[in-house]
């Protein structure tokens, strides 16, 4: 008889991460971590003592998966509009996953301001400074504006609240971008 398949917390971590995708960050438990995986829940159990140091290790790969997803844009593109575009099309494509992320509390920034100064958004912004051509300060700024807009898009697209059209989305982000953009650039 062959040796059973070893679950490994890897495994269970992106179980967890389907279960938010298809079912919502709400769903994620012991057993419906094990049905995906095709286990018991013993194995789901053994690595993690607890249900929320589950969701907190699926929350961190669900954030490096939106990373990478707002990290690619072509190379013709105007990096901070193919950012805030990917964020907008992020909430479009992953509405659960973008709920967890950004609607859940598992953050680990409390607010839009800690969440500049995280470690995580210093691709982000490298990027947008190099497009832009403004110091890291302004950079920030206008970072910060157009986050904002572009993340109340996404919420309330991902929310069921508003149909996307990416055409007239990516014409107010760019309104928000040039008018962020030249008040950083007038104040530098």
């Amino acid at each position: 008889m062959p040796p059973k398949a070893k679950i490994t917390k890897d495994m269970i971590v992106q179980a967890a991460v389907e279960v938010a995708k298809q079912s919502g960050h709400e769903k994620i438990n012991a057993r419906t971590v094990a049905e995906k995986l095709n286990c018991s829940t013993q194995p789901v159990m053994y690595h993690f003592s607890t249900i929320d140091a589950m969701k907190r290790e699926a929350y961190a790969r669900a954030d490096h998966l939106h990373t990478e997803y707002l990290m690619t844009v072509s190379p013709e593109q105007d990096p901070i509009l193919g950012i805030g575009l990917n964020y907008i099309r992020f909430a479009v494509e992953e509405p659960q996953l973008f709920r967890f992320l950004f609607q859940s509390g598992y953050a680990q920034e409390n607010s839009l301001l800690e969440m500049i100064d995280s470690e995580e958004l210093i691709p982000v912004l490298a990027a947008m400074q190099e497009g832009a051509g403004l110091s890291m300060e302004k950079t920030r700024q206008v970072f910060l504006t157009v986050a904002l807009f572009a993340h109340g898009y996404a919420s309330i697209i991902a929310n069921n609240g508003l149909e996307y059209d990416e055409t007239l989305v990516a014409k107010h982000l760019e309104q928000a971008w040039n008018g962020a953009f030249l008040a950083a650039a007038q104040e530098e």
